[in-house]
């Protein structure tokens, strides 16, 4: 009994600091978007945005991810590299679900702030499904695969 409220209670703080981590990442990647459209406001601006916001968050939310969620110690600089790009790799679904949805939402809405609602709802989305496939295909040691 006690290991089972143990387990639950593990299982509900890693998802309160996911949610954290998700929701730091996301005012990363808003910022740099933010921040990117008043240097650029040119020819795909939205795009490159939606570019310079997604590299920052990328960046924030492996290394969150790596340390605090999934405890995950790299076996060196080149096992590391590995590691971001399996991420960056995964994250590649999640992202098209993420620009999907901003750009939806820029589109259909006259609101020039319509594109964040459109981010946030897409970045939720997309951490979801981000968390199981990392749990699955990035933060693991072949001898687990083997198991």
């Amino acid at each position: 009994m006690v290991a089972y409220i143990f387990l639950d209670t593990l299982l509900i703080m890693t998802a309160i600091k996911y949610i954290i981590f998700a929701g730091i990442s996301t005012l990363f990647n808003l910022a740099f978007q933010y921040f990117s459209f008043h240097i650029y406001n040119g020819l795909a601006a939205l795009y490159v945005a939606m570019f310079m916001g997604t590299l920052a968050g990328l960046i924030i939310k492996y290394i969150l991810d790596k340390k605090f969620i999934f405890y995950h110690e790299v076996k060196g600089k080149k096992d590391d590299a590995k590691k971001f790009m399996l991420y960056s790799f995964m994250g590649i679904f999640t992202t098209i679900i993420f620009w999907g949805t901003e750009i939806m939402f820029d589109h259909f809405s006259q609101d020039p702030n319509a594109k964040y609602i459109g981010a946030i709802i897409g970045l939720g989305i997309g951490y979801i499904i981000k968390y199981f496939l990392d749990k699955k295909f990035v933060f693991i040691h072949k001898e687990e695969v083997a198991l």
